[in-house]
C-alpha cells in the first residue's frame, strides 16, 4: 500500500478509502472450489461499457445467475456432481454451488445488462449509468468590466 501526502499529511478519511479498497479485493477472492477462485473473472472498461469475463467451463446458461445490486455484480450458480456410485481417480474440478460478488468501479445501467455464454467464457456487458459517464462542460467567458 502506497501512503500518499496531501498538503503534508495524509487524512484518516483517504487512509480508510484505501484499506477499504485494499479488504474488498482481498474479500473477493474469497470464493473458492477446490481451493481455487471460481470463477475466475476479467472486468475492463471500454467507452460507455463495463465487461466482465468469467471462466465457467461446463457449465450451461441454466446453471448460473447473474444480478446486479448497486456496484456490485453477482455471478452464481452450481456445478453439478456425477452422482454418488461415481469412483474417482483423479478429482481436480470441483462441484457444488458457488458465489462471486465483484465490486464495479462505478454504478452501471442494471436495466440493460446483457449476458452471453459462449465455449466456457461469461461476457457480461454493463453499460455505464449516465452519471458515470464523463461529460464534456461548456466554460464561458464573462467580459472584465
Amino acid at each position: 500500500m502506497a501512503l500518499r501526502r496531501s498538503s503534508g499529511l495524509y487524512g484518516f478519511g483517504q487512509l480508510r478509502d484505501e484499506l477499504d479498497r485494499h479488504f474488498s479485493t482481498l474479500v473477493e477472492n474469497l470464493p473458492s472450489v477446490n481451493g481455487r477462485t471460481f470463477p475466475a473473472v476479467n472486468v475492463w472498461e471500454d467507452g460507455d461499457d463495463l465487461y466482465a469475463e468469467a471462466e465457467v467451463p461446463g457449465l450451461k446458461s441454466d446453471d448460473l445467475s447473474i444480478s446486479v445490486v448497486g456496484r456490485e455484480l453477482t455471478i452464481s450458480g452450481e456445478r453439478k456432481d456425477r452422482g454418488d456410485d461415481t469412483t474417482y481417480h483423479r478429482r481436480e474440478r470441483g462441484t457444488g454451488a458457488f458465489t462471486r460478488i465483484i465490486r464495479l468501479p462505478f454504478d452501471v445501467d442494471s436495466s440493460r445488462v446483457e449476458a452471453n455464454l459462449r465455449d466456457g467464457v461469461l461476457q457480461i456487458v454493463l453499460p455505464k449509468s449516465e452519471a458515470a459517464k464523463p461529460r464534456k462542460i461548456q466554460v464561458n467567458s464573462a467580459a472584465i468590466n
